[in-house]
Parts: C-alpha cells; sequence; structure tokens
C-alpha cells in the first residue's frame, strides 16, 4: 500500500522552511514507503501534518514537532515494523 502526507504551513508566519525540512527528513526516512508528499500553503498559523488524510500533529494542540516525534506517528502508520534506528530511543 502507497501513503500520502501532507503538511500544511502557515505561508504568514514564513514556515516553509521548517515544512520543507520536516518533508525532506520524511522523504529521506519513508521513501520506498510513501507514493506522496505535499506542502500545502495556509494562514492563520497553521502547522498540521496528515497521513492518509488523517491528522497525527496540530501544532495549535500539540506545539512545534521535533521530527523524531513526527517520523514515530508516520512510521506507526505506513510502516508500523519498521525500526527509525536511533530515533526509536
Amino acid at each position: 500500500m502507497t501513503h500520502r502526507v501532507q503538511i500544511e504551513y502557515c505561508t504568514r508566519c514564513r514556515w516553509l522552511p521548517r515544512a520543507a525540512w520536516l518533508a525532506q527528513e520524511l522523504l529521506t526516512t519513508f521513501e520506498t514507503e510513501l507514493a506522496e508528499l505535499s506542502l500545502k500553503p495556509g494562514t492563520g498559523g497553521v502547522f498540521v501534518v496528515r497521513v492518509d488524510d488523517e491528522v497525527v500533529w496540530d501544532r495549535r494542540e500539540q506545539g512545534f514537532p521535533e521530527p523524531t516525534a513526527v517520523k514515530r506517528l508516520v512510521r506507526d502508520r505506513v510502516a508500523p515494523g519498521k525500526s527509525l534506528g536511533h530515533s526509536d530511543g
């Protein structure tokens, strides 16, 4: 099965670099599990990560994510048995 990840970020807050960096981290870690990773411009302080349309991280509720936390959440949905190496620690 192939999965889609979407990172929605606030353009007014200038969070594109943060979203792009997180996208790179996810694409590097899940290069065979993801069919698509998109960056969606938004406003109003939004920073939301979705896997197959399910919200796995919302900045408004959880603050800004550490990449390892998002990797674990994505892994649990797209490749439950996959080791994340030092990120699993």
